[in-house]
């Protein structure tokens, strides 16, 4: 997003603020960005860094032309430091190089920001030396700290920052959006049930190996309750060489979720809330095998096994696991 007025259009609070508080020279040191997975967050970190260095700034709209602008775009700029997890998690090395950076005077002005991508995946050694380096701001020091899980952020943090909430983008509005940029609807709601990000739902929607991911979802499934001899041979053969790494395999099962909730949505009655439409004789076949208790205890499984991936456990060992709780 380039402009105010394109984050205003997704996120009306969070802009006004910030714009106010940009055109009034009365930033914060410290912003707490938090609210569910692509609700722009970034770009509105982004949008504020260049509002922060803009040398031609009019109001608080940066000229996204000059060299500051480009390089924050690019992420070159020598006074522009981004953090993001070291695997799992923010170590106390990572905020221990970032305070080290901050002692040196900065290499074109003194104004200096440092983002924070998944600031609640701070290990609690690296969140206490954030909290030294929060508790004495420089005056042109900016801070952004970005998460979607607010309840993870110590008390202390919270307290030091000025807290911006994103809400939920319009699912409605959203999915139109997608569907006047040619994304055709089963694609859509797929996409749209996994992130509320345009950009990043737009890239699924052209990526093979999300729609063979797609697939094999499906597929799973008739392992699981149309072929019962041959799950495990699924899972080893097919699913693992897909879903090569945690991030791939965190994506395979949250459209596992997704299956499993449209068959709840079976058992309501509430199909219009369907993700997966073009396989709706399918899960109806399902719904009638499926208790709507058990799909419901297939959701709890599956939420199990993606904590377990983010506590780096072993991706295979997780879903061997996690087949054994989903047969029936």
């Amino acid at each position: 997003m380039k402009n105010w007025a394109e984050i205003e259009s997704i996120q009306p609070i969070v802009a006004k603020m910030l714009e106010n508080s940009i055109q009034k020279d009365r930033l914060a040191h410290a912003y707490l960005f938090f609210g569910p997975q692509g609700t722009g967050k970034k770009d509105a970190s982004m949008l504020l860094t260049k509002s922060f260095f803009c040398p031609h700034r009019v109001n608080h709209e940066p000229c996204n032309d000059c060299s500051e602008c480009r390089r924050i775009d690019s992420g070159n700029h020598p006074d522009v430091h981004w953090i993001i997890p070291d695997g799992a998690s923010i170590k106390k090395e990572q905020i221990g190089h970032l305070q080290k950076e901050f002692t040196y005077t900065g290499l074109e002005s003194n104004k200096k920001v440092y983002i924070i991508e998944h600031a609640d995946r701070m290990t609690t050694q690296a969140a206490n030396q954030l909290l030294k380096f929060l508790e004495e701001p420089k005056r042109e020091t900016l801070a952004i700290l970005i998460t979607e899980n607010l309840q993870a952020i110590l008390n202390t943090i919270r307290s030091r920052c000025q807290l911006i909430s994103f809400k939920p983008l319009n699912q409605t509005h959203f999915i139109q959006k997608l569907m006047e940029i040619g994304i055709p609807e089963s694609t859509v709601r797929i996409c749209a049930a996994i992130t509320n990000d345009i950009e990043e739902a737009k890239r699924l929607s052209e990526d093979e190996w999300f729609a063979k991911s797609r697939s094999l979802v499906i597929k799973l499934m008739e392992a699981l309750y149309e072929n019962k001899e041959v799950p495990y041979l699924f899972l080893h053969n097919q699913w693992i060489p897909h879903f090569q790494d945690s991030k791939m395999m965190q994506l395979g099962l949250d459209m596992l979720l997704l299956i499993y909730k449209d068959i709840i949505y079976y058992h309501i009655e509430d199909q219009d809330k369907m993700v997966f439409v073009n396989e709706k004789e399918r899960l109806e076949k399902y719904s009638f095998i499926l208790s709507q208790m058990f799909a419901a205890s297939a959701l709890k499984y599956i939420v199990e096994a993606k904590n377990k991936l983010m506590a780096n456990v072993n991706p295979t060992l997780v879903m061997e696991d996690l087949i054994i709780h989903l047969q029936r």
